[in-house]
């Protein structure tokens, strides 16, 4: 079986998850006590990927909790399956980091990262074929500690995080763009895919397309739970067409750097509607490209596509793979032209709860980095960090690296196929 441990860090990340495993869990036939109450085979025959088995037969979630203090746990076990974890995998410490990324990272967070370690290296030694690593977190209050050390610990195993990156409309703090682009730095460095939501996209998806009045963030992390399960279905659920973290990464990654995908999903729906709901495949197809779809802000005048996968969920035809061409062909000015077959497929039998079919949009945008131009540079609040155990090198480095991935994006988007020389440019880097 191909396993998956999971962690999920800080308050934002905490919250996110919480919703994931109460939808993959319903989707599995799974009780908030971990009892299996479903009438479907197909409900257990890879359940291993997010799950373990206890002694008594009750199924207990493959993940590890995280936070600095301990309300985001008490919030998260008086949710509706707080119960359904292992007590042990629980690792919260008494301070919090106040928001300010050097002291989660250099004091808060070295109190913690032993005990965090112990429970992931247990976790992966009871896997009897571990795939990788999924982290589930907010940009703006991850302190990077850990991804460096697991990567070390687990060189060969993909590193994929869910993360909620800073947006500038709809920010908590004025330190949030610091703390994202110190974040940045160690996605680069140590994950291999990058999911990122933000939430001014998903406020304009409640507002705009579902119009509520006053959304709240149960609506938020509704949107962003379907999304997430639909990225993980093929994962573990069987289908005609299946995937992996490694097959992702294979096919989604051209360039070692440029692995910061955008997710969307359709239809799109609001708490307890889904039932009304009920497309066909071209007009999931047609829908999947829409930028308001996006969980990821995007402008739909400069969206230029690297890579695409596209997952569908319930009884669609094998002919979905024309379909999908058919939606690039009328769409080609949106993606590269140098990059050849460079949108795939994956379809899994089992819909969303209440839905006849859906379909999950990955997309390695060309955009993203703009989402990277909006982390701005400003170092009025920098006595805060260096007062931390930060050195103010650390954040020239940030800024450098930001700054570099940035003109790495822009370079693939000014390329054109007949650029010769990029092409044996492009040979060189993947080598």
């Amino acid at each position: 079986m191909r396993e998956i441990v999971h962690l999920q860090a800080g308050q934002g990340g905490n919250q996110i998850r919480a919703k994931f495993w109460e939808v993959i869990s319903d989707e599995h036939g799974i009780n908030s006590t971990g009892t299996y109450y479903g009438d479907s085979d197909l409900q257990l025959e890879r359940i291993n990927v997010y799950y373990n088995k206890a002694r008594g037969g009750n199924y207990v979630p493959r993940a590890v909790l995280v936070d600095l203090e301990p309300s985001t746990m008490d919030s998260v076990l008086s949710s509706p399956f707080g119960q359904i974890f292992q007590p042990d995998n629980f690792m919260f410490g008494q301070s919090g980091a106040g928001n300010n990324w050097a002291k989660g990272h250099y004091m808060e967070c070295t109190k913690l990262v032993n005990a965090v370690l112990d429970v992931v290296q247990k976790e992966a030694e009871s896997c009897d074929c571990l795939q990788g690593f999924q982290l589930t977190h907010s940009l703006g209050g991850w302190h990077g500690v850990w991804d460096g050390k697991i990567r070390k610990e687990f060189p060969d195993h993909i590193m994929n995080t869910f993360s909620v990156v800073l947006s500038p409309k709809v920010s908590d703090t004025v330190v949030e763009p610091y703390n994202a682009t110190l974040s940045v730095h160690q996605l680069v460095e140590n994950m291999d895919e990058i999911y990122c939501i933000d939430n001014e996209a998903l406020y304009d998806i409640c507002f705009c397309t579902l119009k509520l009045t006053t959304p709240t963030y149960k609506d938020l992390n509704h949107l962003v739970s379907a999304t997430t399960s639909g990225v993980t279905t093929c994962l573990c659920f069987p289908g005609q067409l299946n995937t992996s973290l490694h097959k992702l990464a294979i096919n989604m990654v051209p360039f070692p750097h440029l692995h910061f995908f955008m997710p969307g999903f359709t239809p799109l729906t609001s708490r307890g509607s889904q039932q009304y709901w009920a497309l066909t495949v071209p007009e999931l197809t047609q829908q999947m490209l829409d930028t308001k779809n996006m969980m990821a802000t995007c402008n739909p005048h400069q969206n230029y596509y690297l890579t695409v996968a596209a997952v569908f969920r319930g009884r669609v035809s094998m002919k979905v793979d024309k379909q999908m061409l058919s939606m690039q062909s009328k769409n080609s000015s949106d993606f590269v032209e140098w990059i050849p077959n460079n949108l795939k497929t994956a379809m899994c039998n089992i819909p969303p709860h209440g839905l006849k079919m859906a379909a999950t949009f990955i997309g390695s945008s060309m955009h993203i980095s703009e989402q990277f131009k909006a982390m701005f540079w400003r170092k009025a609040f920098l006595h805060w960090y260096t007062g931390k155990g930060m050195n103010e090198m650390e954040f020239t480095e940030g800024e450098s690296n930001m700054n570099d991935l940035v003109s790495e994006y822009q370079q693939y988007q000014d390329t054109t196929a007949e650029e010769g020389e990029f092409k044996e440019r492009a040979k060189e880097e993947m080598a």
